[in-house]
């Protein structure tokens, strides 16, 4: 049937002004309140906290938060490999340490004792790595003169004072994005990786003896906090890394990422905390080798800051279940002299944030379709403007939102 042109025009017009309707409609932000930090499985740093002030010890603490354990010694003398650096396009590495020695190596040579340095360096110089195609490209600046070497896929770092090369203990500085950490243990590698979206990029990373050099520098509670609570992390963080040690990522070259969605690892700067750093040092020392266990092996032992007043099932939090895992009441998290900053939170999030929460173009409405026992969002559903509807789990909204916790509600709409 042919359409006369005045109803084609009629037609068009409606269209247009309904376009300019649903675009008006689109919300450009959504505002949320909750209560709690993190992803609410394991252990509660707040709880363990409240827990060790009024006189429970760290085997208590563990076993009230994980469901069926046991805390027993087993070796961790092994070696992890912990991204320090991530998708990086260039990083320095220098030492001021008078008299210390760093060493060049082609090539990732692992633990081998008679490799041939390509280049060794002193506090007077610094080494400068670039990436270029599928290679890195090592550069030394000492003074105004720069050195160049033949780049290759990837470099071994090692300096004095180490397992690697006797000498003055060396503390060294690794600089990249603006940051600068330094680092006192074992050695670095770093390679050229291809990353699905950007290319190639470097990935720095310090490998590490897992009963020490590792866990000294993981900085996960405050050290000045009870010391039954930092036993408890102690054991809890050796554990975590061993449920992951030798399972190799390609995409960080590493076993652990040095950063929360592993553990934070800020290397010899938790030794150098003012008061409190030797107090962590000799936390991890007197809780040596103790691991929880079920069923003789280390479990994935998650933590984190604070909940909702509930902790929460992995089922739940990322839809495969853990069987040491439960939903166990946690009132310290809503006790304001202990968690000022979370027992109540309020964020605003913008609609581009939101849109691509849930992989839509754009998103006009938000419903929370279940709760779980412990109080976070089961599901959460978004609407665009078009009809279309998609579904995520609480826990996924909040990663990829960067929202406090899932305990939370929707609280208004902002056009």
């Amino acid at each position: 049937m042919r359409m006369s042109r005045k109803l084609l025009a009629l037609l068009l017009l409606a269209s247009s002004i309904t376009n300019s309707a649903s675009a008006a409609d689109i919300p450009s932000s959504f505002s949320f309140h909750g209560s709690g930090y993190g992803h609410g499985v394991g252990m509660s740093q707040m709880g363990a906290r409240s827990m060790a002030l009024a006189g429970a010890s760290s085997t208590q603490i563990l076993q009230y938060f994980y469901k069926d354990v046991v805390i027993e010694p087993v070796d961790d003398s092994k070696i992890v490999r912990v991204n320090i650096g991530h998708l990086l396009t260039s990083a320095k590495i220098s030492t001021n340490t008078n008299g210390a020695l760093v060493q060049l190596f082609s090539g990732d040579i692992g633990d081998q004792v008679d490799a041939v340095p390509i280049a060794v360096f002193s506090s007077k110089a610094s080494l400068n790595l670039s990436v270029l195609g599928a290679s890195v490209v090592p550069t030394m600046s000492t003074g105004k003169k720069i050195t160049g070497f033949a780049k290759s896929r990837n470099f071994t770092i090692r300096w004095s004072g180490t397992r690697y090369l006797s000498g003055i203990d060396a503390l060294i500085s690794v600089n990249h994005n603006g940051v600068t950490r330094k680092y006192r243990y074992g050695q670095m590698q770093v390679r050229a990786v291809k990353d699905p979206v950007l290319g190639y990029r470097l990935e720095l990373t310090n490998s590490l003896r897992l009963s020490d050099e590792y866990l000294w520098g993981i900085s996960e509670m405050p050290s000045y906090w009870p010391l039954a609570a930092l036993r408890a992390q102690a054991i809890a963080s050796r554990t975590y890394a061993l449920s992951k040690a030798g399972i190799y990522r390609a995409l960080c070259d590493c076993d652990l990422y040095g950063e929360i969605s592993d553990q934070m690892f800020l290397g010899y700067a938790k030794e150098l905390e003012l008061k409190f750093g030797l107090v962590w040092k000799q936390t991890v020392l007197e809780s040596a080798g103790l691991v929880i266990t079920q069923e003789g092996l280390p479990i994935t032992a998650y933590f984190f800051s604070s909940s909702g007043g509930k902790t929460e099932l992995a089922l739940n939090a990322w839809g495969s279940a853990k069987s040491y895992t439960q939903i166990v009441d946690d009132p310290a998290s809503l006790d304001i002299a202990l968690n000022p900053r979370f027992v109540a939170w309020d964020r605003v999030v913008t609609q581009p944030v939101i849109a691509a929460a849930f992989l839509l173009p754009d998103v006009v409405k938000l419903e929370v379709l279940s709760r779980n026992e412990s109080g976070t969002v089961g599901q959460i559903r978004a609407t665009s403007s078009a009809g279309v509807q998609f579904t995520i789990r609480g826990e996924t909204f909040r990663s990829r939102t960067k929202i406090p916790s899932a305990y939370f509600d929707l609280v208004s709409v902002q056009n």
